[in-house]
């Protein structure tokens, strides 16, 4: 399939594979429904939102997805094979990466080191802190190819602690990039950035996703960086999904706006 301008280009869903497929899948915490029957298809290559009030499930989605928390009810499956009773570490080798809400780096590693620590952990059976000389210099290889790609070459060496909050963000993008994926789960990246630093990451994430390597699952509160990067919304509320569809189906739909409170209104002026 011709992955190219993907980024403006939704797929075909007659035609392309589900790489991810989630079905009537539920958590609950005591009486709290966190996550109530979601069912999702995620095409190959496709770059979907997952959108919704604060405490709709989302964030618990993604834990669903990669086995951070164990469903209730109901199933994952990832290229047509079932996931739901796999470890986390083989759900990094088969091919999911994810970032964090809460930014998840070692502070005083350089951003080099972090990104070379995740592009160990994707090889199978055979991560640790100081691997062998092949393993170290590949997983380097791969950190600077990452790192590059997010424009963070310049601040390699530097200590990940003392990096603008932004540029943390795409570092955790970049780590997350080095475990080679299939797809990417994206959780809030632009959470805690000014407008400026927004609006560059965004910029930059803009051209990681045209060069349509990937599927990507974003999970963002920013209904402008939604409406910018995603080609299919589905929105959550109180854990179920009420809405899913493009963008503009999405900006239309009477129950999404009622859920937002007009929260949408000023982005489809």
């Amino acid at each position: 399939m011709d992955h190219a301008s993907l980024a403006g280009v939704q797929p075909s869903r007659d035609t392309a594979v589900a790489l991810l497929e989630l079905d009537e899948l539920t958590r609950r915490f005591g009486g709290l429904v966190a996550v109530d029957h979601v069912s999702m298809r995620v095409e190959e290559g496709e770059i979907r939102a997952v959108i919704g009030p604060n405490d709709a499930g989302k964030s618990t989605l993604f834990n669903l997805i990669t086995r951070v928390l164990k469903p209730n009810q109901g199933s994952v499956r990832f290229a047509g094979e079932s996931v739901t009773g796999v470890s986390v570490p083989r759900i990094c080798q088969l091919g999911i990466a994810r970032t964090f809400q809460l930014t998840a780096i070692f502070p005083e590693m350089s951003a080099r080191a972090n990104v070379r620590l995740a592009a160990q952990a994707h090889e199978s059976g055979r991560w640790q802190f100081y691997g062998g000389r092949a393993i170290f210099e590949s997983a380097g290889r791969c950190a600077d190819a990452a790192l590059e790609r997010l424009g963070l070459s310049g601040i390699a060496d530097d200590a990940a602690g003392l990096l603008s909050h932004g540029d943390q963000r795409l570092l955790e993008v970049a780590m997350a990039l080095a475990q080679k994926p299939r797809l990417l789960l994206l959780d809030e990246p632009t959470q805690g950035l000014s407008v400026e630093e927004t609006a560059q990451a965004v910029d930059t994430l803009a051209g990681l996703l045209a060069e349509g390597r990937m599927t990507v699952l974003l999970v963002e509160h920013d209904m402008e960086v939604v409406f910018r990067l995603a080609q299919r919304i589905t929105v959550l509320h109180r854990g179920a999904v009420i809405a899913d569809g493009s963008p503009e189906a999405v900006k239309r739909n009477e129950e999404v706006q009622a859920a937002y409170l007009g929260g949408f209104v000023s982005c489809s002026r």
